[in-house]
């Protein structure tokens, strides 16, 4: 676990800086710099261009993954390489031209209920094309075992563009329009700095000669696509869905609520970066010892830092939601349960990079495609019945079904399981934790009372954890940054 724990806390600071700059600008800026009509439409937008994206990068970004430490030969592994570089094209330019010649019909779908997507659907389309290609870049890094650079890019670097374009647009420099493109340009810009940082790792040597085992790697490059669409739409069709169904103003709510959520999937975020390509050594390998390590001490791990973070999250919620304006207060059951389906995303450890990465993929995308459709008709029925409650109703049952399936096919085909008497430990600690904190509110400003209550939960977990040696990993980083012997 040594590049895996050194890495990923690299990662984690950049990916928590990355989210402390989203906080400012969707707890703060958005709120108070756009209406809510355009804070719902930029989230509408980002959305749909992430839900997208996976098409547009025809699943290269994890082909590479797999297939990279296959190629032993210098003149394989550049020919490999080219490749991935052209084959998003294939899919990029037929879906443009598709776009450009029944762009009023899309828009008529897509606008159903709110005329002003109508206005961004080009933009939504070139972010798309960016995002796919810094993945593509991403796993480029990747695969050279050098992580941190990409994770900052990936978390940062988008997020300071943005809250610059709000300081602007909030000055008058620039109108709404500038910043709607402005926006699309960052991405764009995030995407030419990685490759340029991917191509300085390794020079790519463009050779058009014949791929080993091609079939494979096609057939794998498509049916990702699924795979990779599958975690994309799980996390997103719920806002393009609530833009069809309600007022794109409550998008703007479900969004802060999704953000505040989201936190507690940074750690798994940052680690995913590099078990993806150890996971997919291992497996080429065949050293499953290797590969079941990995898979407990990534659970154990990820579930005891992601449940800290779910208790500051959960235990601090109703004084976060004083400090914003009122009206996001409707989000609050939103952060409960996709908090909850946060949580377990994160004890499934290394699960995603084994089931990605191994020969059992294609009976993964039956059962992802299987639940897409659930979670579609999920938000159907939920959706017009309980708005953004709905939503988060739908995207709860989805994942806690989705994870449930792979967690038993790991088992299944592999023999590995992820969890220990340790987890129910940490399960124990988190559980007593809410009993002692929830109900505790102190009398003071809100800003005070959270970090009061924040420090109280932060000593006893810590203490507990280090106290009876949860995980030799995070026991070893306490000592190292505490000075403890």
């Amino acid at each position: 676990m040594g590049i895996v724990a050194s890495q990923s806390f690299k990662n984690v600071i950049s990916t928590y800086l990355g989210f402390f700059i989203g906080a400012i600008n969707t707890l703060f800026l958005y709120t108070k710099f756009l209406s809510t009509e355009h804070y719902g439409m930029v989230g509408f937008m980002l959305s749909l261009a992430f839900v997208i994206m996976p098409l547009m990068a025809f699943g290269v970004h994890n082909t590479i993954v797999k297939f990279y430490s296959t190629f032993k030969t210098r003149v394989s592994l550049n020919s490999f390489l080219t490749l991935m570089l052209f084959l998003p094209v294939i899919i990029i330019i037929p879906l443009s031209l598709i776009t450009y010649v029944c762009y009023g019909t899309i828009t008529d779908f897509l606008s159903n209920k709110n005329d002003i997507i109508k206005n961004y659907l080009w933009h939504t389309i070139v972010i798309a094309i960016a995002l796919a290609y810094f993945e593509v870049f991403f796993a480029w890094a990747k695969v050279q075992m050098q992580t941190v650079f990409g994770n900052f890019m990936k978390e940062v670097f988008h997020r300071v563009g943005t809250m610059i374009l709000l300081f602007l647009f909030h000055f008058e420099v620039i109108n709404l329009e500038q910043f709607m493109v402005g926006l699309v340009l960052v991405y764009v810009l995030r995407m030419l700095v990685m490759m340029v940082n991917a191509f300085t790792i390794k020079l790519p040597i463009i050779t058009f000669k014949r791929v080993n085992n091609l079939s494979s790697i096609l057939k794998y490059s498509f049916l990702i696509i699924i795979a990779g669409s599958i975690a994309t739409v799980i996390l997103d069709v719920d806002k393009v869905m609530l833009g069809y169904y309600i007022d794109i103003k409550e998008i703007a709510y479900y969004n802060v609520a999704i953000f505040i959520a989201a936190v507690i999937a940074v750690p798994q975020r940052s680690m995913h970066q590099i078990l993806l390509p150890l996971s997919a050594k291992y497996l080429n390998e065949k050293n499953r010892v290797a590969l079941e390590d990995l898979y407990k001490k990534s659970s154990l791990n990820l579930f005891i830092i992601s449940g800290f973070i779910f208790l500051l999250i959960v235990l601090n919620i109703n004084e976060l939601y004083h400090i914003i304006p009122e009206e996001f207060s409707g989000g609050l059951f939103v952060v409960f349960i996709i908090s909850i389906s946060k949580l377990y995303d994160a004890v499934l450890g290394s699960n995603n990079a084994i089931l990605f990465n191994s020969d059992y993929y294609r009976m993964v995308l039956v059962f992802g495609v299987i639940l897409v459709i659930l979670m579609v008709i999920l938000n159907i029925v939920f959706i017009p019945m309980f708005g953004i409650n709905g939503a988060a109703i739908a995207t709860f049952l989805a994942i806690f079904v989705y994870n449930t399936i792979k967690l038993f096919f790991v088992y299944k085909k592999f023999k590995i399981f992820p969890f220990s008497v340790y987890t129910l430990k940490i399960g124990g600690l988190i559980l007593i934790s809410i009993l002692l904190f929830y109900f505790w509110e102190f009398p003071f400003n809100p800003f005070i009372n959270i970090a009061l209550k924040s420090i109280l939960i932060t000593v006893l977990y810590a203490f507990v954890v280090y106290r009876f040696n949860f995980s030799e990993d995070i026991t070893l980083l306490i000592k190292r940054y505490l000075k403890l012997k």
